[in-house]
Order: structure tokens, then sequence, then C-alpha cells
């Protein structure tokens, strides 16, 4: 009878780990094509605001619509390997891990891959753990979307401020523009907040941000729109 129950019992847990494993590979699945509706990020943004708080300010535009500017800013200054990769850039995950082991402040090496698997899906939280399921469900969105699908759902969830996402609401709320509208210089400025959008402000830019625009800005032209061609609408 023990050995019945204890068969049994290892049969459960078998099925409830390959469902684990398989619910992740089958929400990514179905995000190829359905547009998210929010994300872990937004939610938790949202349970943080006070009463009566702005809410999150999100309203989802296709990559069609959000001019070339903002794509080539946010890979020129979050991962300019994006089109190439596929999902991790090794030599920044080593140079972390090795900042970390040597008791640094724990830094991360995201791939903009990487940034939708965890905003779509995880908290802010760091740890190895969560790291391992950010880089599982990575895997699959590498396997299932193409590049224009992960940049596109990436510049609908991104923090740009403490409680705006996306393109759409940031051209807006920052520039009183559409995310078409976006020139060169204000793209920058966004892609620049990526980093720390609670602490950084496009409209009011410091030192700081104004120093990083003008480094995105170089990099935009040293890579030129062609960069990211493969990931952008024809």
């Amino acid at each position: 009878m023990v050995r019945g129950l204890w068969r049994r019992l290892r049969r459960w847990l078998l099925t409830a780990l390959l469902l684990a494993l398989a619910a992740p590979a089958l929400a990514v699945l179905l995000l190829r094509w359905a547009d998210p509706p929010t994300s872990a990020f937004m939610l938790q943004n949202h349970w943080q605001q006070p009463a009566g708080g702005p809410g999150v300010d999100q309203r989802w535009v296709d990559l069609d619509n959000i001019g070339p500017t903002l794509p080539l800013a946010v890979v020129a200054a979050e991962d300019q390997t994006f089109p190439d990769h596929h999902g991790f850039v090794w030599g920044a995950i080593g140079d972390a891990l090795e900042n970390n082991l040597a008791g640094g402040s724990m830094r991360g090496a995201s791939s903009i891959t990487q940034q939708v698997a965890k905003n779509l899906f995880l908290t802010p939280s760091r740890s190895y753990l969560r790291k391992a399921v950010e880089a599982y469900i990575t895997v699959w969105i590498e396997w299932l979307w193409p590049k224009q699908r992960i940049l596109e759902v990436y510049l609908n969830i991104a923090q740009f401020g403490d409680h705006v996402f996306g393109a759409d609401a940031a051209a807006r709320q920052f520039f009183n523009v559409d995310a078409a509208d976006l020139t060169a210089g204000q793209a920058a400025l966004l892609a620049g907040v990526l980093p720390d959008p609670r602490d950084l402000d496009a409209a009011a830019p410091g030192p700081y941000l104004l120093e990083r625009q003008r480094w995105i800005l170089s990099q935009m032209r040293q890579l030129g729109p062609g960069h990211i061609a493969g990931a952008l609408p024809p």
C-alpha cells in the first residue's frame, strides 16, 4: 500500500513539474499573436500606487506605428547585439557574474529578450532563482517569436516613468507627440531613462541623463538604421 501511494505521489509530482515547465511555453506561444493586456511590472506598479493615484498609463501601439527612432535608440542603449543573439549576451553575463561573485553590488546583464521575459512574467527582485526562471522563459521567447515581435512587445511594456509604460504613453506624457513622431533626441532621452525610470525624467533631464542622451545618439549614428532593419516592419 505504501509503495502504491509513493508511485501515485511520484506520478503526481512529475505531472505537476511537466505542467509547470509547459505553462510558460504555452503563454509565450499565445502572446506571439495576442497583445498582452498588462504585465507583471505594470500590475506591481498599480498595486504600489496610493489610493486615488494616477494608475498605470499604457496604450498598445503596433511596431509599424512607432517611429524608427525609438527602436534604434533602445537597441543602441540596452542591447546592441539584439538583432544577432539568441536571447543572451554571454560576455556581459560573464562580466556581471564575476562582479557579483567578487562581492560587488549585484548587477544584471539582461538582453532585450530577457527584459521582456522579466517584465511580462516576473518581479524586479534580484536572485539567481529568478534569473534562472527568466532564462528559461527567454529561451522560449527567442524560439517562438520573431525579433520584430520581441521588439514590439518590449517597446509596449517597458517602463519609462513612475507609472508610464510603453512607447505611446511615454511619447504623449513627456513630449506631447505620438510614438510615430518622436525625434531622435526625444527617443534617446526615453531610452536613456530605461535603467532607472522612477528617478530619471525624460521631460526634465538632468546632467546625467543629458550625457547619456548624447552617448545614445552617437551610438545610433554609428549603428545606423540598417542595424535593426530585420526587426522592423517592411
